[in-house]
């Protein structure tokens, strides 16, 4: 009997309150119908645990997925800035405008 009063304790520490109670109500049936809800009562307590523990991990790689997402939208708004800048100073150097972008005439130069 050990071994079912150990199984309650780890029952009660993560169970949701509807759970306990139905525990408790079967805690109080005769022996031989406690024996035989018991096993089935085990397998739901189970389920709902692990479902409880697959909806954390999703919550938390949504939430790093997010947080990735932001990591990703700042670094190509940076990358955007230093494009535009890098433009600039080319404008700024040759002096050209963008009329001359895609002008044939710098390939064949180098």
């Amino acid at each position: 009997m050990s071994n079912a009063a150990h199984s309650t304790e780890n029952i009660v520490v993560d169970t949701p309150s509807e759970l306990i109670d139905l525990q408790k109500v079967i805690e109080a049936l005769p022996a031989a119908q406690r024996l035989a809800i018991q096993p089935a009562f085990q397998r739901v307590v189970e389920s709902t645990n692990r479902r409880r523990k697959i909806l954390q991990l999703v919550q938390d790689s949504i939430g790093q997925l997010r947080l990735d997402m932001k990591y990703l939208v700042f670094d190509l708004e940076a990358t955007r800035r230093e494009r535009d800048a890098y433009q600039a100073q080319i404008v700024e150097l040759t002096g050209e405008g963008g009329e001359n972008e895609g002008n044939s005439q710098d390939d064949g130069q180098e």
